[in-house]
């Protein structure tokens, strides 16, 4: 992963920003938001991951595709008529059109979610989420962990068994039985570590009395500085769409407000420095550096 100025902003501000970025890219269904999106949620992963972010991108073009032609055949709303196909079963362009927005909001979730795992680690969840409900930050962040401890016993696990076996399993009938085996011996293993972890965490005294956390991270003037710049996009984002300034429909007809209003210009705007933000500080922060070095 590249140097990110952003993730070394307080996790809780961080986890704000993804909230938003999010919640709102669900919430809007104008195509300048959904274009918008996509655009900066591509670009900040890309930032993150360099060249191997393309793989993902790629990988979610089809699923893009897949949900866009595929609405259209379960929605029976819109006037204007594409081609008609079985038993006089029409497929309309606004039905097509709003399947290209639901691809477009789960295109960008997805990549929100991407660039998310990549700059959120456990111990920042659960700095984040200390005080408002530690024993699910706890907990979620030991699911987290869990998830590829078992996927890496399980491949432990099979190698040893076709080890043991000496011979590979062939045939359906075998894979089956040599998988059966192998999520027995792992579900063993997962309720042996789990008494383990929790005698040792009673012997420690957790649950004892009032619990203490370490925290290495502190909410400064930067983060504070950025909170406020979030809330205050935030407001004006939501203020202009209701206003109706954002508002979309697909049925009957396709109709969405255009750029002849200035309140949607606005909304868009302040739209667009929200999803930039990650990508805004990355820059910011380089042109900083440069100018730096430049003066040695």
């Amino acid at each position: 992963m590249n140097i990110d100025s952003f993730s070394k902003y307080n996790p809780a501000v961080i986890i704000y920003f993804y909230v938003l970025a999010i919640g709102l890219g669900v919430f809007f269904i104008h195509p300048a938001f959904v274009v918008c999106s996509i655009l900066f949620s591509g670009a900040y992963y890309v930032r993150l991951k360099g060249k191997e972010a393309f793989k993902l991108i790629i990988g979610l073009v089809p699923v893009f595709v897949l949900i866009s032609a595929i609405n259209p055949l379960f929605s029976r709303y819109g006037t204007t008529v594409l081609f008609t196909f079985g038993s006089g079963r029409e497929y309309t362009l606004e039905a097509l059109c709003y399947g290209i927005a639901a691809g477009g909001i789960f295109v960008s979730a997805m990549l929100w979610f991407a660039s998310y795992n990549l700059v959120i680690t456990s111990d920042k969840f659960m700095y984040a989420l200390r005080k408002l409900a530690p024993a699910a930050s706890l907990l979620i962040t030991m699911i987290f962990r869990l998830i590829p401890s078992f996927g890496a016993k399980a491949s432990q696990m099979s190698l040893a068994r076709s080890s043991l076996m000496g011979r590979e399993e062939k045939g359906l009938k075998d894979k089956v039985l040599s998988g059966t085996a192998v999520l027995n011996a792992l579900m063993g293993w997962a309720l042996e570590g789990g008494i383990k972890t929790s005698d040792s965490m009673k012997a420690r005294g957790y649950g004892c009395g009032k619990r203490t956390a370490f925290a290495k991270y502190r909410f400064d003037s930067r983060d504070r500085a950025l909170l406020i710049v979030l809330l205050c996009l935030m407001i004006t984002t939501i203020f202009t769409g209701i206003l109706g300034t954002a508002n979309t429909t697909y049925e009957p007809v396709m109709h969405f407000e255009g750029f002849y209003d200035p309140y949607t210009i606005i909304g868009i705007l302040s739209y667009i420095l929200l999803l930039a933000t990650p990508t805004a500080i990355n820059i910011t922060e380089e042109i900083k550096w440069h100018i730096l070095r430049s003066k040695i």
